[in-house]
């Protein structure tokens, strides 16, 4: 009988301890997402602050249930993914973008990226529905763009075939636009860090819209360039300022811009323009928009326009474009020495050797 009563009360101890320690955690999982909420209405840099008050809150957002997520998504079906990125894994019928636990982004992201486009409001930005958020599991609610992103199109032989020129100088168009939202005429002065061919969403009419600021960063209206030893991005699109020596502008979203208008009508680095265009182009304009692309990825930042030189010169009849410099290196054949307009000598500062090739060999 004495048995019996000890594992009585062995028993009730355990699940008492156990309900205790589940009762703790749920406390701990509320006070937490009561934490994150709250963090949500700073930023992490001091200067960011002031802007985001003077901006407003993200209250105006719609905070998702766990069922009303899972029901739009259909339980995260795997016929319901549309991709996955370095934030995690995004899902229709709205697009709803899973934090990934595995991502090396995390939390300060989530919470850039829920902050900043709460605030932006333009047709070539994405749009942000809500949020969820319980214990570990963030969310963020997109409205839905049926036509995916621009590298599903534009690096795949079949469906490249489907952008002609008008639709491609269009979408061309629409990038610059957003871009010239975001670096001059919204509330806040972000640099978006991360422009590509990924991060251009498609919706049912092509039109573009600029997503994933998970990377942004706000600028103050006198800033004019950043810093950190933190390099994130993608490298290709990064320019060579900001992947050797962290220095970040609003230049370097131009240079990301050239090297992303440049893939929209050059895929094959051995042809000048898609061939799946050739039909559909009007030269002069595509002499246009290599000239612009080629200004973008100057280099030196000052060499580089800003957007509202990008977008005056594509949407504009200018009789004369600036010529963009010739790069440090390049492959050419030709005498080093020029004459110039008054008959003078002066000396090229580029190199014409054919090849440059430097290998590490140990002593």
């Amino acid at each position: 009988m004495t048995g019996v009563w000890i594992a009585i009360v062995v028993s009730t101890i355990v699940i008492v301890a156990l309900m205790g320690i589940f009762l703790y955690l749920r406390w701990r999982r509320l006070r937490l997402e009561e934490k994150f909420l709250k963090e949500l209405m700073i930023s992490d840099r001091p200067s960011d602050a002031n802007e985001l008050e003077n901006g407003g809150n993200v209250n105006n957002l719609q905070v998702y249930s766990a069922a009303e997520i899972k029901t739009a998504t259909n339980g995260f079906s795997l016929v319901n993914k549309l991709g996955e990125g370095g934030f995690g894994p995004v899902y229709k019928e709205i697009a709803v973008k899973r934090l990934s636990r595995r991502s090396g982004q995390g939390l300060v992201e989530f919470k850039n990226e829920l902050i900043l486009i709460a605030k932006l409001q333009h047709r070539n930005l994405v749009r942000l529905l809500g949020f969820f958020v319980q214990g570990e599991e963030k969310m963020l609610v997109y409205e839905y763009l049926p036509n995916k992103s621009l590298d599903f199109f534009i690096f795949d032989q079949s469906k490249r075939e489907l952008l002609d020129w008008n639709m491609r100088s269009s979408i061309i168009e629409g990038i610059a636009e957003g871009l010239l939202y975001l670096h001059k005429y919204s509330r806040l002065r972000i640099i978006h860090r991360d422009l590509k061919a990924s991060n251009i969403l498609l919706d049912k009419d092509m039109n573009p819209k600029i997503s994933d600021f998970g990377m942004a960063r706000i600028f103050r209206p006198d800033e004019l360039e950043a810093n950190t030893i933190k390099v994130v991005g993608t490298y290709g699109y990064m320019p060579p300022e900001y992947a050797m020596e962290g220095i970040f502008s609003v230049k370097s979203d131009v240079y990301s811009f050239g090297v992303l208008a440049w893939e929209l009508w050059k895929v094959d680095p051995l042809k000048l323009v898609d061939l799946a265009i050739m039909e559909s182009t009007v030269k002069d304009q595509v002499l246009k928009c290599i000239n612009v692309s080629l200004l973008c990825v100057e280099h030196s930042p000052s060499d580089r326009p800003t957007m509202p030189d990008v977008l005056s010169m594509l949407t504009r009849d200018v009789n004369q474009l600036p010529s963009p410099k010739q790069p440090a290196f390049y492959n050419v054949e030709k005498n080093s020495v020029i004459e110039n307009s008054t008959q003078e000598q002066t000396q090229v500062r580029c190199s014409i050797n054919k090849m440059s090739l430097t290998e590490m060999v140990g002593r």
